[in-house]
């Protein structure tokens, strides 16, 4: 092949590389653009739904849901810049519906049970929580998972086909929470009288309430004496407050009373056989 045959085909080639890579630069910015463009919609949307005081779960929802058709539009439109037509598009997903559809199948369990979570309401964002097994306070539902912050400052996501399926334990909803705490006594401690104590104390710690009253009982008992089951009762924000704060009245106040420390005791008994003859 003589070089101008060569250098007609360098030209063509070249040609090519630079549509191809205008294109490429093209889809870039498009979608830099569009994202964009697709932040500044979902914003202006839910500064709308906030001027309505639509709720901020169903509020987040609806973003999610904006969010996701939005950036699939933006990815069939660059597809379709790049000549890609999408009923050929359509046409491989098809092809490939089994696995694809395996696939997608858990995902589409979570999308449904998402909009079960927004419809029923069983609890919503800033309730505190305990939904498949994590404790928290809710910070979002999205379309495939819900996502809290644990008390140690964890952030989770759980998906949302799990929460639903499984014990949800809204601890927001009822207006007061009971602390649940043991007090052991010693044998010889007066358990009437430790209760009237503890009942007396455990009232003035703040942010206990009067309504339900304290409640001192028996439990049970064991080898070192009788078992006090302690439930004051609070407002879900104040629960570790009124929890320490009741543990450490405990100590403090059986203390001051001079009630005994519950100690195992144990009983030896020796048995040994007299010689009549040493009498």
């Amino acid at each position: 092949m003589d070089s101008s045959g060569m250098q007609k085909y360098q030209d063509i080639a070249m040609q090519y590389v630079m549509e191809f890579g205008v294109k490429v630069l093209a889809a870039v910015a498009f979608w830099v653009i569009g994202r964009l463009l697709i932040g500044f919609v979902v914003n202006l949307v839910r500064a709308a739904l906030e001027r309505q005081k639509v709720d901020p779960t169903a509020l987040r929802y609806v973003g999610s849901i904006i969010t996701v058709t939005l950036n699939v539009l933006l990815v069939i439109g660059i597809l379709g810049y790049f000549g890609i037509q999408t009923t050929t598009f359509a046409a491989l997903l098809a092809g490939a519906g089994v696995a694809i559809g395996m696939a997608w199948s858990g995902l589409l369990a979570h999308f449904a049970a998402g909009a079960f979570l927004i419809v029923l309401r069983p609890f919503k964002v800033g309730d505190f929580v305990s939904v498949a097994g994590v404790t928290g306070t809710v910070r979002e539902i999205g379309l495939f998972a819900t996502t809290l912050d644990t008390p140690d400052g964890v952030y989770t996501t759980i998906g949302n086909n799990k929460v639903f399926a499984d014990t949800i334990q809204n601890f927001t909803t009822n207006p007061f929470r009971r602390v649940e705490l043991k007090a052991q006594l010693a044998g010889s401690t007066d358990p009437a009288r430790a209760a009237a104590l503890l009942k007396e104390r455990l009232a003035a710690i703040p942010n206990v309430l009067k309504t339900p009253a304290v409640d001192v009982e028996i439990l049970e008992f064991n080898l070192l004496g009788p078992v006090l089951a302690v439930r004051p009762f609070c407002h879900n924000d104040h629960y570790w407050q009124v929890y320490f704060d009741s543990n450490r009245t405990i100590r403090d106040c059986f203390g001051e009373a001079g009630f005994a420390a519950p100690t195992p005791a144990q009983v030896v008994m020796v048995q040994g056989k007299l010689n009549a003859d040493a009498a």
